[in-house]
């Protein structure tokens, strides 16, 4: 039976709704029903269904200006501004009529005398019938109002958000996906506001929007309403948490917190002579310095999240809000995540960027590609006429109106904005690389300078001088045969490891643990377990800066240190993950801030103080223990037990059982918690006392440059010399034979971490030949790889 009604409260609605309520309603609807039991908050409220919407488009005679908008275009395919125009003056002419204003109004007052007060400030959100499908967002292509009070404004409100149904970007995205304007209505969804103006809110993916990794729940929160989020204009906080760990109550499986700049949020207008129901105000230091949830809020939100991507079945884009007077989460939106679920898994393309000029700026990285175009500045959509197809969008921030721009666009590039606005999610929808949050790109790029946008590296998106070379590898995963020999892959970049979550590998054969610490953390482990031992007063001032928002400098380098291991251990959760304890030389850490102070000077560094020789030593033993309390944390707080530590540079075995006394007073004892530990086997001396190694290892791995250089003499970073550098020189196979000959004897494995398989593919078929466990290689070369040591072990 055709429902007929205008009005019909949420709770009523559920998933198959669609039709009359739009895509938004029926969710909301539908969690409301569903999901309560479960504990997922919903604001009540009631939709405006599309029945209403085609009264009134009858009631005033619409339907011509309707079928005019699709026909205007066929014969004139650039006349987007004019077209819309036309049909946007004919629906503000329009009214609505006494008979659908009565409901409204007696709708609205309901719902004030259900939470028992007057006025009771709303949301008033656009519900297309075609939106919120797994295979079109339809995301903010319609208007929405917050902190709408009284009935009058409520319809004027309803009115408003019919009327952008035929906006410029609504009507461009139509076109784009194939829906025809008279088979689209618009249902109008009237929610209860959550009082987040005080408190706080944000948006979750269940799904990574940049590469599909489909084991965290991302969270990003600002405070104040949602919009500012949504809409991009502050950069806000980043969190992950881990879904698989989230039903062991004993784990705190939150993988990332990060701290974003949010300088502005948006609260609810206390000033009747404003320009609107809500202002964008500044953030105080305090709020700037503070993360937005604290974990219990994180964990309930992230846990919600699961429950709610279960139920349908598919990666979920969902909204939230945290009341500021009650502290209680609310859910306000769940809509189908359309970009990575749509993404084939079979193909891994990975970009590379070279030969590029001199960087001009940085920001957050939006999907994973590059390109390169001259730039074109705009101040406003209203002046995309002067657009260039292909050129690269720098504009100050991006919302929906920009849409008809962006589609015409190489890159963009914005001041303002995360990963998560809106702008961000039409960039990867369109498949467009974006760099977002740069502060000053504005300034710094010039109107028609040539350039180059790269999302190729990660997090962090980047904007060269001048062009570059762009080189796509696609990869075909069923291609890829399968060998006994484990190959696994040598990652140390925790916001680049993502990309790879689909290589077939065996694990991470090597993280090296001083990338997290040289790029994340940036500071001295000594200069943070002492500050007080510092001198320099601008070094203490930069360490107060670095470390502000948590409760100590040595909790800084502790929290950044588990945060970037645990996001290479997610990559590969079920899989080892061999993490390498630090293995700076004295100059590079010197180099970390506060570095100087605490380290000599060394004529030959590369066989100075470096490795296990530093872990008992009092100048670096307490910095030692911060890392070792990091790994503790990834093991047995976040829950990756799969995090396997690996001891570099031990020259002796009496060397090894100092570190493992001081890695057992820190709380990472071996085989406590299945833990093992592994030892590099890059001295001679490692292959010499192999046998006695072994009684104090659970492994070991060969690490080729510097076994190359102690068995040949050479110094691996001469130029002069570079000839006589090689891993494929007899006697360093002979001491490769010997390990592998004497570490099986005694039941432990061996493998290869070291860069020659990656740079000589041919290297694989030499190490099958003797034996070796596993071969870890850069992710670029698995491919390669992979397929030499099929080769070897079929003969």
């Amino acid at each position: 039976m055709n429902d007929t009604r205008w009005i019909i409260p949420l709770e009523q609605l559920t998933i198959d709704d669609v039709g009359k309520a739009g895509g938004k309603n029926a969710s909301l609807g539908e969690m409301i029903k569903h999901l309560g039991s479960a504990g997922v908050r919903v604001p009540g409220g009631f939709a405006v269904t599309s029945a209403a919407y085609w009264h009134l488009v009858d009631d005033q005679g619409l339907r011509p200006a309707i079928a005019a908008v699709g026909a205007g275009l066929e014969k004139h395919p650039d006349s987007l501004r004019s077209v819309g125009a036309t049909v946007r003056e004919a629906f503000r002419s329009a009214r609505v009529s006494d008979a659908l204003a009565d409901e409204l109004r007696a709708a609205y007052e309901a719902l004030c005398d259900r939470v028992g007060q007057s006025d009771v400030p709303v949301a008033v959100r656009s519900s297309a019938t075609a939106e919120d499908l797994p295979e079109a967002s339809f995301a903010g292509q319609q208007e929405s109002f917050l902190n709408v009070r009284g009935a009058d404004a409520v319809i004027e409100a309803y009115h408003r958000c019919v009327v952008s149904l035929f906006g410029d970007r609504a009507i461009a995205y139509r076109v784009e996906n194939g829906f025809g304007h008279l088979d689209v209505a618009l249902s109008v969804g009237i929610q209860q506001m959550v009082a987040s103006d005080t408190g706080s809110a944000g948006v979750i993916f269940t799904i990574d929007p940049e590469n599909g990794f489909p084991h965290h729940v991302l969270i990003d929160a600002a405070w104040g309403l949602g919009e500012a989020v949504v809409s991009g204009v502050v950069d806000s906080d980043r969190y992950r948490v881990f879904k698989a760990f989230l039903d062991d109550e004993r784990l705190v499986p939150i993988v990332e917190r990060s701290l974003g700049r949010k300088r502005l949020k948006i609260v609810n207008s206390t000033d009747e002579s404003g320009d609107g129901p809500t202002m964008t105000v500044d953030t105080t230091n305090a709020e700037r310095n503070q993360l937005v949830l604290d974990d219990p809020d994180l964990l309930t939100l992230a846990r919600w999240a699961v429950i709610i991507e279960n139920h349908y079945g598919r990666p979920m884009d969902i909204e939230w809000a945290k009341d500021g007077v009650t502290g209680e989460l609310f859910i306000v939106q769940a809509r189908p995540e359309t970009v990575q679920a749509r993404q084939s898994g079979a193909i891994l393309t990975s970009y590379e960027v070279s030969n590029h000029g001199p960087q001009l700026v940085e920001g957050l990285s939006v999907g994973s590609g590059a390109a390169t175009g001259e730039v074109c500045r705009l101040d406003s959509p209203d002046e995309g006429d002067r657009f260039v197809s292909g050129s690269i969008l720098v504009a100050d921030a991006t919302d929906p109106d920009w849409v008809p721009v962006m589609q015409r666009a190489a890159a963009v590039v914005t001041n303002r904005g995360g990963r998560t606005s809106h702008a961000a999610i039409v960039s990867r929808e369109l498949g467009v690389p974006a760099v977002v949050g740069t502060v000053d790109a504005t300034s710094t790029l010039a109107e028609g300078q040539r350039v180059t946008v790269s999302c190729a590296g990660g997090d962090v998106g980047r904007v060269f001088d001048g062009p570059a070379k762009i080189t796509t590898h696609e990869l075909a995963l069923d291609d890829l045969p399968a060998t006994r020999t484990n190959l696994m892959v040598n990652l140390a970049n925790p916001g680049a490891a993502l990309k790879w979550w689909r290589l077939p590998a065996a694990g991470i054969g090597l993280a090296r643990m001083e990338f997290i610490i040289g790029e994340h953390i940036r500071a001295h482990p000594m200069a943070l377990a002492h500050p007080d031992r510092i001198e320099d007063v601008a070094v203490r001032r930069a360490i107060d800066e670095l470390t502000g928002h948590h409760s100590s400098p040595a909790e800084y380098f502790v929290d950044r240190l588990a945060s970037g291991i645990a996001a290479l251990a997610a990559t590969w959760a079920d899989r080892p993950v061999i993490v390498r304890m630090s293995d700076f030389k004295t100059n590079e850490y010197a180099g970390l801030l506060g570095g100087r102070q605490f380290e000599p000077t060394e004529d030959n560094p590369m066989l100075g103080w470096r490795g296990a020789s530093r872990y008992d030593h009092p100048g670096y033993r307490d910095g030692f223990a911060l890392e070792c309390q990091a790994v503790a944390r990834v093991r047995s707080e976040i829950g990756f037990d799969n995090v396997i530590v690996m001891i570099p540079f031990c020259r002796t075995p009496e060397e090894a059982d100092r570190v493992l006394q001081v890695m057992a007073e820190e709380g990472l004892a071996r085989g406590d918690n299945g833990l093992k530990v592994y030892v590099m086997a890059e001295i001679p001396s490692n292959v010499i006392r192999a046998a006695e190694f072994a009684e104090r290892f659970d492994g070991f791995s060969i690490g080729s440059n510097d076994l190359t250089q102690l068995t040949l003499g050479v110094d691996r970073d001469s130029a002069e010399l570079a000839a006589h550098f090689g891993a494929d020189d007899p006697a360093v196979l002979a001491l490769i034979r010997q390990l592998i000959d004497a570490a099986h004897a005694a039941d432990r494995p061996v493998g290869f971490c070291g860069q020659a398989p990656s740079n000589d593919p041919e290297y694989a078929r030499l190490l099958v030949e003797a034996g070796i466990d596993s071969v870890s290689v850069t992710p670029d070369a698995f491919f390669d790889v992979n397929r030499r040591i099929a080769e070897a072990e079929a003969g």
